[in-house]
């Protein structure tokens, strides 16, 4: 990929580091100076600021990762993975919903189905994907392809990167939360493996929609919930302002989710975010799907939908500690 010019908040260390050893190089170029002393410590310190920043990002720069401009998106990820996709469009019930993506492709040689949330890199691509928030024929038409896939013994792999579903008028008088709630009752019991990454942003039932699977897969920047740390904290604290801390509370970092038993594994990401090195990005991503489609495709159908109803029945299950009983005395 092209080399980031979008600077994060908690970046702008590097940018300056970046800057001076810019000017540094044009210096010794204009003037024929030897200042290659001068550029080896800038560049030491440079490495030394990066180890520092992205060994020890919290939460909130998680997700402002998470929503870099430049992160890959559903249709980068299945261009390196997969070979022969064939997209599918619309839900044979109202429309084509272009920011859900989805059609059948080869993961090394075998026929898979693949669906995907899709944001847009420009304002036009934006508008035309709907700044990936799905509308109800959006899951209608995953779900369509689930369906196909199951007819057909294909594994489904899905890539998760919303903010949530889409809000509006229309979305609610085409009923999206019922399309969500049956996307997740039939996932459920959908009879083929089904794994899912979050490679951007997992945000709501809009997120959920396409992620009833029996694996969960996350990228190391990426995050999983059931709100926004924004709307999170619009509400608690009648603040906006308040996201960062709302985003430790909520604990959507991709580490407290795997503790949590939420995620099945947490992918690395290259020194900086996937889009420093998408085609690194990529690699790791397909490693870690391949090696969870393998196990997943050994198992008996009756397992597999066992274990998954048993994956999510544990969600969130919080085990108390006993109280002993208080003895009552008897009234004659």
């Amino acid at each position: 990929m092209d080399k980031p010019t979008y600077t994060l908040e908690f970046e702008k260390p590097l940018r300056d580091l970046g800057r001076q050893l810019e000017s540094l190089h044009q210096l010794s170029i204009e003037n024929n100076v030897n200042v290659s002393s001068e550029i080896a410590a800038i560049e030491d310190k440079i490495a030394a600021t990066k180890k520092l920043i992205y060994s020890n990002l919290t939460a909130w720069q998680r997700v402002q990762i998470a929503r870099h401009p430049k992160r890959p998106y559903t249709l980068d990820f299945v261009q390196r993975i997969f070979t022969g996709f064939q997209e599918y469009h619309g839900d044979r019930c109202f429309s084509d919903d272009r920011s859900i993506v989805g059609g059948t492709a080869f993961l090394d040689g075998e026929a898979v189905v693949v669906i995907g949330q899709q944001k847009g890199r420009d304002t036009k691509e934006n508008i035309l994907r709907n700044f990936g928030m799905p509308n109800p024929e959006g899951y209608r038409k995953a779900l369509r392809l689930m369906r196909m896939a199951e007819k057909f013994g294909l594994p489904v792999i899905t890539f998760v990167d919303t903010p949530g579903a889409y809000p509006g008028i229309g979305a609610e008088e085409r009923h999206v939360a019922e399309a969500i709630a049956v996307n997740l009752r039939e996932m459920a019991v959908l009879e083929t493996p089904i794994v899912t990454t979050i490679i951007g942003e997992g945000g709501s039932g809009g997120a959920l929609g396409i992620a009833v699977s029996d694996r969960v897969l996350i990228f190391e920047n990426s995050y999983y919930s059931v709100i926004s740390p924004e709307g999170c904290a619009a509400i608690l604290w009648k603040d906006r302002a308040s996201a960062p801390r709302a985003a430790e509370a909520l604990k959507i970092d991709p580490a407290s989710l795997a503790r949590f038993g939420i995620v099945d594994e947490v992918i690395d990401e290259p020194f900086g975010g996937n889009h420093v090195d998408l085609d690194a990005a990529a690699a790791n991503l397909k490693a870690a799907i391949s090696r969870h489609l393998r196990e997943l495709e050994k198992l008996p159908t009756e397992r597999l939908l066992d274990a998954r109803y048993d994956r999510y029945r544990n969600l969130g299950v919080i085990a108390e500690p006993e109280v002993a009983a208080v003895p009552v005395a008897s009234v004659d």
